[in-house]
């Protein structure tokens, strides 16, 4: 039985059948008066057992209730679960279907499809900035600290022992970022750095849930928001069709910054990027296939650096 299946059944109470004991284990049932969804249990009745949630049988004659649509959607990637245009390169969508010439019909459509097919995989390294000065009252003076250029000289250590030909390293304009570049640059001769404004740091989006420790304006939001969704759709996307070979690209920018475009990328609700966390210098690895497939490799990884080397501010 398929687990959406079992999620019906269940949320069906098996329609007339016994009590239903849920697999999931729960660690505490929540106290009456105390703010919790659970209803009074009736006089006389028998506690639930520790770690089992029970679930009251439907009336035989009570209708199954609708199922959340996530748990309908059909094994396969049908009804939606992957959007294959996320990027708006898919051939299809490239391609003026009002324009096929109605004498070579499929032919030409096949040929123009194929013309319009990414070929090559693209690897996006995200490289969150080294430790740096957080005593600085303007960008220029939040300069890398001492360990944070030795945390820099790992991470630029760590991908040049890839062994990978990576082809160029846009980085964040602001000074943290433009100093980790500069550091890890050294460790890969060669390569193109370009700076971008687009993946300076920012609040991206209101993450659910909230926190209390950090609450931007609202009109940061709209700011920023714009600003670094704008830098997702330029840089993640899969491979031109005019690239032969696979691409091996570094990014280096800010925690917020690559929470989201990762949240994005994998089209995971993008409101839960706050839901993770990235260590100064550490490495993640997002691949993204012709079909337009995404998937991540490493996410935050700093494995390289000894642990008295690795921060979070």
């Amino acid at each position: 039985m398929s687990f959406r299946r079992a999620l019906a059944l269940a949320a069906c109470g098996l329609a007339g059948g016994s009590v239903l004991f849920s697999a999931v284990a729960v660690a505490k049932q929540p106290a009456r008066g105390g703010g919790g969804d659970a209803e009074p249990r009736p006089a006389g009745a028998a506690a639930p057992s520790p770690g089992l949630l029970l679930l009251p049988p439907a009336p035989a004659a009570a209708s199954c209730p609708a199922a959340p649509g996530w748990a309908e959607r059909p094994a396969g990637g049908g009804g939606g679960y992957w959007d294959s245009n996320w990027d708006r390169r898919e051939p299809l969508a490239l391609i003026n279907l009002k324009k096929k010439n109605e004498e070579t019909g499929e032919e030409e459509l096949a040929s123009r499809l194929h013309h319009c097919k990414a070929k090559a995989t693209r690897h996006i390294f995200l490289i969150r900035h080294s430790q740096y000065n957080l005593d600085g009252r303007i960008d220029k003076d939040r300069t890398l600290t001492q360990l944070g250029r030795e945390q820099a000289e790992l991470t630029g250590h760590r991908l040049a022992t890839l062994g990978l030909k990576f082809d160029t390293i846009v980085h964040s304009s602001m000074t943290r970022a433009t100093e980790t570049t500069d550091i890890i640059s050294k460790h890969l001769p060669g390569v193109k750095k370009i700076s971008t404004d687009l993946l300076r740091e920012g609040a991206p989006i209101e993450p659910d849930p909230p926190v209390s420790h950090w609450k931007p304006e609202a009109v940061q939001y709209y700011e920023d928001g714009a600003r670094i969704e704008a830098a997702f759709r330029n840089y993640i996307h899969r491979a031109d069709a005019k690239q032969e070979e696979d691409s091996y690209e570094i990014f280096v920018c800010h925690a917020n910054v690559i929470r989201y475009i990762v949240c994005r990328a994998l089209q995971f609700p993008p409101e839960g990027w706050l839901r993770m966390s990235l260590n100064n210098g550490s490495i993640t690895h997002l691949v993204i296939r012709p079909s337009g497939r995404v998937a991540l490799r490493t996410l935050g990884d700093t494995g390289f650096m000894p642990p008295d080397k690795i921060t979070r501010t």
